[in-house]
């Protein structure tokens, strides 16, 4: 008996939960929609306009995507994408997600003050990975996102005359 009392009590907590999660959601969706109408309502035509475009126009790169061309496989591939702040805020790089493991991306944690300029080195290890590629890094700031790409051939390094078995090498 006290098994089925027990079981009956965690699926209460579980549906209690559950609803109540959902219950927050609801509200808080609902109080952004009524914020959001009312914030419309009392700008005028032309602000709202401008404030989106102003808002992805923040970060000026002067390239979001990078060729390499055609590199040797080894070492790895390095390049620095700048921009500048041309927005009216500083600017905070929150994350740099890179699309695999293959490529690390590096970024100053200060924020870059109106007027400055920034940057996000993207770093690609060649090593054991002869052959095209495109990858991506997705840069999260407080003023939006946006996806920067390097590219490139990575050309096979040349056979080694080192022997491949090295089980007979003696080393003293």
């Amino acid at each position: 008996m006290r098994k089925v009392f027990l079981a009956m009590g965690i699926a209460l907590l579980c549906t209690t939960t559950t609803f109540a999660q959902n219950k927050k959601a609801k509200t808080a969706k609902v109080a952004t929609t009524e914020n959001l109408q009312t914030h419309a309502a009392l700008e005028t035509p032309q602000v709202a306009a401008v404030l989106p475009q102003e808002q992805t126009e923040a970060m000026k790169f002067q390239t979001d995507v990078h060729d390499f061309g055609n590199i040797p496989e080894g070492p790895a591939a390095e390049y620095e994408f700048t921009f500048k702040n041309t927005g009216k805020e500083p600017i905070i790089i929150q994350r740099a997600q890179p699309s695999c493991g293959c490529t690390t991306p590096s970024y100053s944690k200060d924020p870059v003050l109106p007027g400055k300029t920034g940057s996000i080195k993207a770093s690609y290890g060649t090593q054991g990975r002869p052959s095209v590629f495109t990858k991506t890094i997705t840069v999260v700031t407080n003023v939006g996102t946006k996806v920067l790409t390097i590219k490139g051939n990575v050309e096979k390094a040349p056979e080694s005359s080192v022997p491949a078995n090295t089980s007979m090498i003696k080393t003293h």
